[in-house]
């Protein structure tokens, strides 16, 4: 119940934990100083909307407290009719804002990403839609001041890529990219058909959360690590020391490999960062698997094998099959217009988070 004494129950909250973060030691432990801001956040966030929506809850109650009164003179009945009228008007919208602040805080969301792309099906056109993926998430993050860096890469000999890795830097990454996972539809005539037809392939996206040594416990004698000598198109660009590594964590079985860097040590630590987040997924992966509820109210399950997004090249179009949205402006799309395609995951997901709580709550 949002009320006047929930409202003193966040300020009290908010005040305790200022008291906290201010406690010597605690700025020294960066873990508990990231939770302690991050709850921080979250109620303070939650304090305002409730304040805004206890406001035009008690203006409506006085408007018609007043229009209810018979004494009331004309002026000052004239003044409730329009506060009463506004109040009303904003009060739905104050409600929603409440009920999204009360959504628990994702810790991923503030994360950086490092995401994977690969060929699927289709062949050659399919390691050229591979290309053309990482070309538009290389132009959204320049026009989003966000830091891309390749990790590892496997070019196809007509050109595109087998599979890209790369990082992500930046503001809230993860929370603007997490829908991408999943499989990636692509419809077009390719260069080589001389028919006109139209052929369909695939590429798959995984973009995982980048996690430090303390999400994720790896232990060195779990780790089988080996070099090799990096491939790469020819002349100077190949490599001739065994500077590419891949490195195989023994209890999962999962294997990584970096070979973008000239130094070992520099792919060492590139293929670590993807090791751990790879790991954390799996882990996450399994806690939500669980949590079948909270994994049900999410905008698709982030599982590769799920056909997300369709790719039209005939008609301009481009569609996301997880919340039926079709934008017909796929050159701009693939150019890294991707802010209005976000938002509309991110507002449906909400949606679908609020309904979910509300019904729990019911």
């Amino acid at each position: 119940m949002i009320n006047k004494t929930y409202l003193e129950s966040l300020r009290a909250r908010i005040s305790e934990l200022e008291t906290e973060m201010s406690q010597p030691g605690v700025a020294a432990d960066q873990n508990k100083m990231q939770t302690l801001m991050r709850d921080y956040t979250h109620q303070k966030t939650v304090a305002a909307v409730a304040e805004t929506f206890i406001g035009l809850q008690d203006t409506i109650a006085e408007s018609r407290e007043l229009l209810a009164d018979a004494a009331t003179d004309a002026e000052l009945r004239e003044m409730a009719e329009m506060e009463l009228a506004e109040a009303e008007e904003k009060l739905p919208a104050a409600e929603k804002a409440v009920l999204v602040a009360l959504l628990p805080p994702e810790p991923a969301d503030t994360k950086n990403v490092i995401v994977e792309i690969r060929a699927g099906t289709g062949g050659d056109e399919a390691a050229l839609f591979t290309g053309d993926l990482f070309r538009m998430y290389s132009r959204y993050a320049e026009t989003n001041g966000l830091k891309l860096s390749v990790m590892d890469v496997s070019p196809s000999e007509v050109g595109g890529y087998k599979e890209v890795v790369f990082s992500v830097e930046g503001e809230e990454v993860y929370k603007r990219l997490k829908y991408e996972s999943g499989t990636h539809r692509v419809q077009r005539v390719p260069e080589t058909e001389t028919q006109g037809r139209i052929h369909t392939s695939a590429a798959t996206v995984a973009v995982l959360a980048e996690v430090e040594d303390v999400d994720v416990e790896i232990k060195p004698e779990d780790l089988k690590i080996d070099t090799y000598r990096a491939s790469g198109s020819g002349g100077q660009h190949v490599n001739t020391t065994d500077s590419a590594i891949r490195i195989t964590h023994i209890p999962t079985g999962t294997v990584v490999q970096c070979q973008d860097e000239r130094s070992q040590h520099k792919n060492k630590a590139a293929a670590m960062r993807v090791l751990r987040a790879r790991i954390y997924e799996d882990q996450q992966a399994a806690i939500e698997a669980e949590q079948a509820e909270s994994r049900r109210s999410q905008v698709g399950s982030g599982d590769r094998s799920e056909k997300i997004r369709t790719y039209n090249y005939p008609q301009n179009r481009l569609t996301d099959h997880r919340i039926n949205l079709t934008l017909y402006k796929l050159d701009r799309v693939m150019e890294g217009d991707l802010n209005e395609i976000f938002t509309a995951l991110h507002d449906h997901d909400v949606e679908l988070k609020i309904k979910a709580q509300t019904d729990k709550i019911g």
